[in-house]
């Protein structure tokens, strides 16, 4: 029985399909999705979110938000979702490039560096996705 998966944005439907397991960034660690999961829901971290489908391993960046788990259906609801295939690394780096700035320019308001962190951190993990995408292509199940 494949498992229903949603992914959205505030802004957009990120992917909507049915997949055979999903492996998502919790706040506590990495956990995995197979179909009849008990029903779970879950804070998301920053990282990688994997989806296995029809043999082959498709990367999202994930940052933020909650999933919810049903036996028949996931529905991810996160700050930023970037499949690895649409992330352009020229993008991402001038992003880092511009939190780098930011960062070294100094700031009077703590809100103002968590900001420029944050950014540093989801320019990071774009770059991350993107290369793994460039360097491995969709992989093969193992």
């Amino acid at each position: 029985m494949p498992l229903q998966l949603e992914i959205v944005t505030p802004e957009r439907e990120a992917y909507s399909d049915t997949v055979d397991a999903v492996y998502c960034p919790g706040t506590e660690g990495e956990f995995g999705v197979l179909p009849h999961h008990a029903p779970l829901l879950s804070m998301l971290g920053v990282g990688e979110l994997r989806i296995q489908k029809g043999g082959e391993v498709e990367y999202f960046a994930i940052a933020g938000g909650f999933v919810q788990v049903r036996p028949d259906k996931v529905v991810v609801m996160a700050e930023l979702a970037d499949l690895a295939a649409e992330i352009v690394l020229e993008a991402a780096e001038e992003a880092r490039n511009e939190a780098e700035r930011a960062l070294a320019a100094g700031f009077d308001e703590p809100a103002d560096l968590a900001q420029a962190r944050a950014a540093m951190e989801r320019a990071l993990l774009r770059i991350r996705v993107a290369e793994r995408r460039h360097r491995e292509g969709p992989r093969q199940r193992r």
